[in-house]
């Protein structure tokens, strides 16, 4: 809903001069933001969800605020020097659909996956989904002249598709007309994502009393299983986990704890361990209150999630950087 409204724009973080990354230093770096895009604007789409109803499909994609679908010569969003290697950062920051990225004859390195560096592998291109954020490595060794960068709608009937253009600086010559074709299917992400691996060599700067860089002998010490579902309460459509959908209190959680009344305002574990067995169920009841789990300081956790759902979910831990193991 902030991009909705008009916020738009990237944060980039580099790693301090002291951590080595496990690549040489690229000649520039450019912020690719993909994401879907409604021409209705944020009010409207909120009374859609409050009102019971979904966002549908979106109107188009954007790449870096663009359609790209100007009958004019485009102006090249990028530019490249021959032989040089450039990082791109690509970032679905869209509402709702995954997006496919790819750019015309030339491969994309990755070299890291959520601020995580991984093993690096080339792609063809790669699937993208809310929220979710690429580094790549893309060398200009092709023909002088331009390209173009494609994003691409996944999973859905009809497939809405942009462009943006990276040009050369001795380029001569548009870009071709014919565009890589995006890939089919939900299985073919599938086994994309399991062939990214986490690099455990770079950027282990910081000691770690946990060991947790052995992470094949980590103890577990807790599994949380989290299942979302939708379903409507008082005629509004509302997302819960294990069957509970959360509601901010009159006082803020963190200002509870402080001034030592959080007994007061809100709960801890409301929500267990594993969902009940109906919670992934539209038909099943969700409670509405603040869902906040109690964790021990220091303690490793596995988390599973689980989507029921006709459509992709995606999930943030906020303040905490994690990796997908499975």
């Amino acid at each position: 809903m902030h991009r909705a409204a008009g916020g738009f724009g990237g944060l980039r973080v580099n790693s301090r001069l002291l951590i080595p990354v496990p690549y040489a230093d690229p000649e520039d770096d450019y912020t690719v933001l993909i994401g879907d895009w409604y021409s209705k604007s944020h009010t409207t789409l909120q009374k859609f969800l409050d009102s019971g109803r979904a966002l549908g499909r979106p109107d188009g994609v954007l790449i870096n605020g663009k359609s790209g679908k100007s009958k004019d010569k485009e102006e090249p969003l990028f530019t490249m020097k021959p032989g040089k290697t450039y990082k791109y950062r690509i970032c679905n920051v869209g509402i709702k659909n995954s997006l496919n990225f790819r750019i015309q004859g030339h491969p994309l390195k990755l070299v890291e996956m959520e601020g995580s560096h991984t093993i690096q592998n080339s792609y063809d291109s790669l699937d993208v989904h809310v929220g979710q954020c690429f580094s790549v490595l893309v060398t200009a060794d092709k023909e002088p002249k331009d390209y173009y960068m494609v994003a691409s709608t996944r999973y859905t009937k009809t497939v809405l598709t942009t462009t943006a253009v990276i040009s050369y600086t001795n380029g001569k010559g548009p870009a071709s007309p014919v565009l890589p074709e995006a890939p089919v299917g939900w299985a073919w992400t599938l086994n994309q994502f399991r062939s990214f691996r986490w690099n455990l060599t770079a950027s282990a700067a910081r000691p770690n009393p946990q060991g947790s860089y052995h992470y094949g002998q980590i103890n577990i010490t807790r599994t949380i299983k989290l299942v979302n579902s939708a379903s409507r309460d008082r005629g509004k459509l509302r997302y819960a986990i294990n069957g509970i959908s959360h509601t901010d209190p009159t006082t803020p959680l963190k200002l509870a704890e402080y001034y030592g009344i959080a007994d007061k305002v809100f709960k801890y574990d409301t929500m267990s361990d594993n969902a009940p067995a109906t919670a992934s169920t539209a038909s099943d009841k969700i409670t509405v209150e603040p869902n906040v789990a109690n964790i021990t300081f220091r303690t490793f956790v596995e988390i599973i999630f689980e989507n029921h759902e006709k459509s992709i979910q995606s999930w943030h831990l906020d303040g905490y950087s994690f990796f997908a193991v499975a």
